[in-house]
């Protein structure tokens, strides 16, 4: 009975021979002894995030976007901290106004326009914003009420003038007292 189980384990661990030899010399292979086995090439990040099947126009939409956002914030913390900040609210009115968000532009104005009460700059930008919006009676009425201020003011004297216009082609027709 020695005898056969002695055989058997013979027979076993010749058979397995050949099998370790044909699983281990492929793997051999993966491994090299000089080199390593991986590529560890640095692919650069635009070619990472598939930059080049970005259409440029939509690239540039993306970071002015993005950087529109961050200038926004920054003014908009100004205002909070400087309420009366014509320069901040000016400029984040026309941020506002280049996305298209003249309601917002308009509240931006009006808060300014309650920590500065008349103020001749914010109230022709609110004027603007009105008249962009197509409500020119009442963008009118602050032109008028910015020159009863200062009665010589040469920009508001031009954007009365040209709501005036925009007034008429709109097809309501307003009485042309201009100042």
């Amino acid at each position: 009975m020695r005898t056969t189980v002695v055989s058997q384990l013979r027979s076993v661990r010749l058979a397995s021979v050949p099998f370790a030899i044909l699983v281990i010399l492929p793997l051999g292979g993966c491994a090299s002894w000089g080199t390593q086995a991986l590529s560890v090439k640095d692919t650069p990040s635009p070619e990472l995030l598939g930059a080049k099947d970005i259409n440029p126009a939509m690239r540039e939409r993306i970071l002015s976007s993005v950087g529109q956002d961050a200038h926004e914030r920054a003014l908009r913390d100004q205002l909070q901290q400087q309420p009366g900040n014509v320069d901040a609210a000016i400029q984040l009115t026309k941020a506002l106004l280049a996305r298209k968000l003249p309601k917002e532009a308009l509240q931006v104005l009006d808060g300014v326009l309650i920590a500065a009460p008349g103020n001749l700059r914010t109230l022709n930008a609110k004027g603007v914003v009105l008249d962009i919006c197509g409500r020119h009676g009442a963008a009118q009425a602050l032109y008028r009420q910015a020159l009863r201020k200062e009665p010589g003011n040469q920009m508001l004297v031009n954007n009365l003038n040209r709501s005036l216009a925009l007034d008429e082609k709109s097809g309501r027709s307003a009485p042309a007292r201009s100042r």
